[in-house]
């Protein structure tokens, strides 16, 4: 029965060359030339900003990408470092050592594998918008804290992974300003900013002005900058930090396999490190597959192969020395604009990297990190979703609690922490609002037998609300002696729910009252003769309408095995209420 439950794995690529022509091949090279040219400076960013040397940033985007693109569930998803996983990397860096952010990495691997396998990916879905939004900032800020060393050229040790000991590292080296470094990291991030996006470009352009802005728009800003600022400080020797002086260079061969050294009581203390990566890949990937979805005409992205093909990619990446890997949202929409259809166009992707990688690699030495600081400075202020704390007045105090509490516990602990929290205050919030929608009304007395009163009960009765069940015996006037529930409009019931209402029978019992169930819907009554509660209570005080709980025991529903009448009718011949 087991394998039945579990998801096949067919990657999207298999259903995408079915069909394949010329013009898609076209398309998926020329798209996949573009987001290669893109994610290359971006790759070494990403990697130089989480602690590692760029070219594990390189590495990441060739294998990860081309293993995301090839076994994953999207037409266009592009995978490959991102920027949310900078701080992660960085704080496991900084805790565990580089060895251990590897095992991490694997071991999250299989945990992605196993929740595609498991059919896990829609899950992902179920974390609610605020704690998404909330944590994206807080990285979007630390990615930008993290940038400010090489954005000023501040010259200052190893950054520590506190938010507040960052701070006051960088304010005591505040002096070391270096003006080249300034400027280089202002006209670059200028360069990203300003330089025209192909995206925005008129599609009838008329005339050599409007021709040649289209042209270069499609050259990326990203590598505009990198050029630009390489040639300056190559021509004229300016004194800035570059990649050679920090890293050596980049090597320009492919990576070897290295397996790390495991031992399971390591390993058994990487358990947090290993979830964070796994949590985030997921989230991070399925939403980045739904944002492709709705920009390109083809079949939804298939959420648990995604979360299959990623933790391939994830376990594959550290055994070369790669970074955790997940679906990127610039990269992919980039994708989607240059035209790519089909998962061909990421393959191309990963073998631009590779190629870049072995020809031109030690042309790298002379990039400033300061272009890369400024392109980076660029992409925190992209990631985040700075309208939504404008437009926080406009939700309600439960929204604002989580979104900002995630926030603030992202930047000042770390993701896991915000993540773990954000979590227990959207359930904590979502039991509150669920438990004002089971209530309890008080039918008229006058329309009610002498000594009978009844109450409706609403909604859904589960853990959160019983405690107005709990409440009922203190609203029970002396003379009554018994007590009817209509529960024609309570939709379910859990099993806190069948213990109130047990423990209200037992406080009856003990004066005398007897309790009458009426109009029980399927689920509740299934839960109830489960639980063995209809026995206890006795059959026939659970009736099919109100008017059954007050005849004389002669309807279907109110007469008793022993020829006694049920409902009321019961409680009256009976005081002790059975």
């Amino acid at each position: 029965m087991l394998p039945t439950r579990l998801h096949p794995f067919r990657p999207r690529l298999l259903d995408a060359l079915g069909g394949y022509d010329r013009a898609t091949l076209a398309a998926d090279i020329g798209a996949g030339l573009t987001v290669g040219v893109v994610a290359l400076p971006l790759a070494m960013a990403f990697a130089i900003a989480s602690g590692v040397k760029p070219e594990q940033g390189l590495f990441t985007a060739i294998l990860a990408g081309l293993l995301i693109s090839a076994l994953g569930g999207s037409n266009v998803q592009i995978g490959g470092p991102a920027g949310a996983f900078i701080v992660i990397v960085y704080g496991i860096l900084e805790r565990y050592g580089l060895t251990n952010l590897l095992i991490s990495t694997a071991m999250a691997g299989v945990l992605l594998f196993l929740m595609g396998l498991f059919k896990l990916g829609a899950l992902v879905r179920y974390v609610p918008v605020a704690i998404v939004i909330g944590f994206t900032n807080g990285i979007a800020v630390l990615i930008g804290l993290s940038q400010v060393k090489d954005f000023f050229g501040l010259e200052t040790p190893k950054l520590p992974g506190d938010f507040f000991a960052q701070i006051k590292l960088l304010a005591e080296h505040a002096h070391t300003v270096n003006p080249w470094a300034v400027a280089i990291a202002a006209v670059s991030l200028a360069l990203v900013v300003l330089w025209p996006k192909s995206y925005r470009m008129p599609v009838g352009a008329v005339g050599i002005g409007p021709k040649l802005r289209r042209l270069s728009a499609h050259v990326p800003g990203t590598i505009v900058a990198l050029v630009l600022a390489t040639l300056a400080v190559t021509v004229f020797e300016l004194p800035v930090e570059t990649i050679g002086s920090r890293f050596g260079g980049i090597p320009h061969a492919l990576p070897q396999l290295t397996l790390p050294a495991f031992d399971w009581e390591t390993a058994k203390q990487l358990l947090i490190p290993t979830v964070t990566i796994a949590l985030l890949g997921a989230i991070e990937s399925l939403l980045c597959a739904r944002v492709a979805d709705t920009m390109i005409e083809a079949p939804r992205h298939d959420p648990n192969q995604e979360l299959m093909a990623q933790g391939v990619a994830n376990f594959v990446s550290p055994l070369f020395g790669g970074l955790p890997a997940t679906g990127t949202i610039a990269r992919t929409v980039t994708n989607v604009r240059a035209g790519g259809r089909t998962p061909v166009a990421g393959i191309v992707h990963a073998l631009t990297i590779l190629i870049v990688v072995l020809v031109a690699a030690p042309l790298a030495r002379n990039v400033p990190l300061a272009a890369l600081a400024g392109i980076l400075a660029f992409v925190a202020w992209n990631m985040g979703e700075w309208r939504e704390f404008v437009r926080l007045k406009r939700f309600s105090l439960q929204y604002r609690t989580i979104l900002v509490g995630t926030f603030l516990l992202t930047v000042i602990f770390d993701l896991t922490v915000a993540v773990e929290v954000g979590l227990v205050l959207a359930c904590a919030f979502f039991i509150h609002r669920m438990s004002t929608l089971f209530r309890v009304r008080a039918l008229p007395r006058e329309n009610l037998p002498p000594g009978v009163q009844a109450f409706e009960l609403f909604g859904p009765l589960f853990f959160g609300a019983v405690g107005k069940i709990e409440a009922l015996p203190a609203q029970i006037e002396p003379e009554t002696r018994a007590l009817v529930l209509d529960m024609h409009r309570l939709i379910s019931i859990d099993t806190s729910g069948i213990e109130a209402l047990e423990e209200l029978h037992r406080r009856l019992q003990r004066r005398g009252i007897a309790l009458v169930l009426a109009n029980v819907n399927d689920q509740p009554l299934s839960l109830i003769r489960r639980s063995g509660f209809e026995e206890r209570l006795g059959p026939d005080q659970i009736v099919p309408t109100m008017a059954a709980a007050f005849d004389n025991g002669d309807e279907e529903g109110g007469q008793a095995e022993d020829g006694e009448g049920g409902g009321v009718q019961e409680a009256r011949q009976s005081p002790a209420g059975g």
